[in-house]
């Protein structure tokens, strides 16, 4: 079953409720919900995670904590799916994202030679953010509609099953 694979290897809500870090959010880390793993909690973290992993800014998993506990779906499972998008995978995700936006926006793609320089990074950025962002945002919004969808359909199979092995051994 999804859950018993998911709390195997998710942390402890005492651990992180007690780490330093999370003593700066106060109160909001109390809520039993954040940590409670059902459908609904999977499926909306599945989302969130989703959705902020195509964000292209730094500390994505600050964003999806925040979201998480806005919507209160399960924290530990939208802060984990940010990590999709890590330093390896980051290159072609918005890459493909800016592709799709410029191709949306009917831009034709902007040929660079890359420099490590921060005035590089800003006048670059000025050019493809428009494509980048837009990019980003439907394929965020696509992964995590698709996300929601396959985590509720992948849980209510393993419920269901789990049902009939249930009603065959009676």
């Amino acid at each position: 079953m999804p859950k018993n694979f998911i709390k195997r290897f998710s942390p402890k809500p005492e651990i992180l409720k007690a780490h330093p870090y999370f003593k700066h959010f106060g109160n909001a880390f109390q809520n039993p919900n954040l940590w409670h793993l059902n459908r609904r909690s999977a499926a909306g973290a599945a989302a969130v995670g989703l959705f902020c992993a195509w964000m292209p800014i730094p500390f994505q998993m600050i964003l999806a904590a925040v979201i998480a506990i806005f919507f209160t779906v399960n924290l530990p499972i939208s802060v984990a799916l940010v990590w999709l998008s890590n330093p390896l995978t980051m290159p072609p995700l918005f890459y493909g994202a800016y592709r799709l936006g410029a191709w949306l926006l009917h831009e034709p793609p902007v040929h660079f030679h890359f420099q490590l320089s921060f005035h590089w990074l800003v006048s670059t950025f000025e050019t493809i953010a428009p494509s980048l962002m837009l990019g980003c945002f439907i394929l965020g919004l696509s992964s995590s509609l698709l996300g929601y969808f396959i985590f509720r359909a992948c849980w209510r199979f393993s419920v269901s099953k789990k049902w009939l092995s249930r009603k065959r051994k009676v």
